[in-house]
């Protein structure tokens, strides 16, 4: 399927449209009336059911057909290679942008009777989970169970296997038969997704509204000031500073890739979900950015999954803010622990809307860390979720570039 060459790619009037619609979403949003909030809230739910229907067989289907074709070659092994070597190195450079900034700011601690009342809000049986229950949860236990739940690291597991077995074994001839049914189903989803991101400002006016609504109802108002101000600095700055640097470094416009993958941090900032935004950032990739259907399928979902920049920079922050409030003394050996503790986390967190916030809710937990700080900074999550997750496939948008950019077609034939 040679979508690469489609000539539908993010032109101005495009991006015109798009402005508008967030433009009139964030305008009707304030009216707050009532019927209106509910009508978008069906719609921004709608919208945000269906490229979750398509998230689930995407990467199942790009990482297959992907590995089936390059699994066998010796050059995948280098494209899979540079997508570890920037993601790594993206995702400790958000985490220290975030302990630094941690370190400037100095958030001061909550009062006790705030963090009691806080306990209160923390979602039930989260706080018991340990981070071996979320390794186990990603160990699929039957073929049915990743796809029903949209587990997207089980997903990766199982498609990746699939891909490397089809790779393998695909000069038997019932084996070819299977692969072109498999890249004919592909090719039937990549049309789906083409409907949906044609159709995509209506939602855009839809998610605009409630997030507008929510701010005027004070959702952002009862902030935390100082801890919000690292966390979204540090995002802010990873977004707008550092992966534009990468890419400077790495000879390639910033400006103009995020010109072309806008429709996917766009995605990204209203569904908070990298998985349910992976089939537009595919579709960007491939038709705007003009990367290579090999690398940009192959890349961007694993990205999705392992590449979590915002992740990393909130789990961080946060777990200073909680330890902090519990009385741990913040050291440099702590610091740089928890640098690489937040690194890991974030690369086996899966890309799914507050995965970031559960996390961290465990790893507090294990440690006997005041959870009832999750509390608190649950109702201000919705926001620092878009940010962050916006960030995350921004991240994602920036290795598929520097990965494109890196190796020729020569590389990965």
């Amino acid at each position: 399927m040679e979508t690469s060459k489609s000539k539908s790619g993010f032109n101005g009037k495009q991006l015109a449209i798009w402005m508008t619609a967030l433009i009139l979403g964030l305008i009707l949003g304030m009216f707050n009336v009532n019927w209106l909030n509910n009508f978008f809230n069906f719609i921004a739910t709608a919208y945000t059911r269906l490229f979750k229907f398509v998230a689930v067989p995407t990467i199942a289907l790009v990482i297959a057909t992907t590995l089936a074709t390059l699994g066998a070659k010796k050059n995948t092994g280098r494209i899979f290679l540079h997508t570890m070597v920037y993601t790594l190195l993206t995702t400790v450079v958000a985490a220290l942008v975030g302990a630094v900034l941690y370190k400037l700011i100095a958030p001061g601690n909550l009062p006790t009777e705030l963090i009691q009342q806080g306990a209160s809000e923390v979602p039930q049986n989260l706080g018991s989970t340990s981070y071996y229950d979320h390794i186990l949860s990603v160990i699929p236990d039957n073929l049915l169970t990743p796809f029903a739940s949209g587990n997207v690291l089980s997903i990766l597991i199982v498609s990746a296997s699939v891909g490397l077995a089809l790779a393998l074994m695909k000069d038997s001839e019932n084996i070819q038969i299977v692969l072109k049914g498999i890249l004919g189903l592909q090719e039937l989803l990549f049309t789906f997704i083409k409907a949906l991101v044609w159709a995509l400002p209506l939602g855009i006016v839809a998610f605009a509204a409630q997030l507008s609504a929510q701010m005027s109802a004070g959702v952002v108002v009862n902030s935390l000031g100082k801890y919000v101000a690292v966390v979204l600095g540090g995002n802010l700055i990873q977004f707008f500073v550092v992966l534009p640097i990468f890419l400077l470094i790495c000879k390639i416009n910033p400006l103009k890739v995020f010109r072309q993958m806008l429709p996917a941090v766009l995605m990204a900032l209203f569904t908070k979900s990298s998985a349910a935004t992976l089939p537009v950032t595919v579709e960007s990739a491939e038709n705007n950015l003009k990367a290579k259907p090999e690398i940009a399928r192959f890349v961007l979902p694993i990205c999705c999954t392992i590449n979590m920049n915002g992740c990393a920079a909130f789990i961080l922050v946060t777990s200073f803010f909680v330890m902090q409030n519990g009385g741990i003394a913040l050291t440099l050996p702590v610091i740089l622990t928890w640098v690489l503790i937040s690194v890991v986390s974030a690369v086996g967190n899966a890309g799914v809307p507050m995965g970031c916030y559960f996390l961290t809710l465990s790893l507090m937990s294990g440690i006997g860390a005041p959870i009832g700080i999750m509390g608190v900074i649950l109702p201000i999550y919705a926001i620092i979720d878009m940010i962050e997750t916006a960030v995350n496939v921004w991240s994602d948008s920036c290795v598929c570039a520097m990965v494109d950019k890196s190796l020729s077609q020569k590389d990965i034939s």
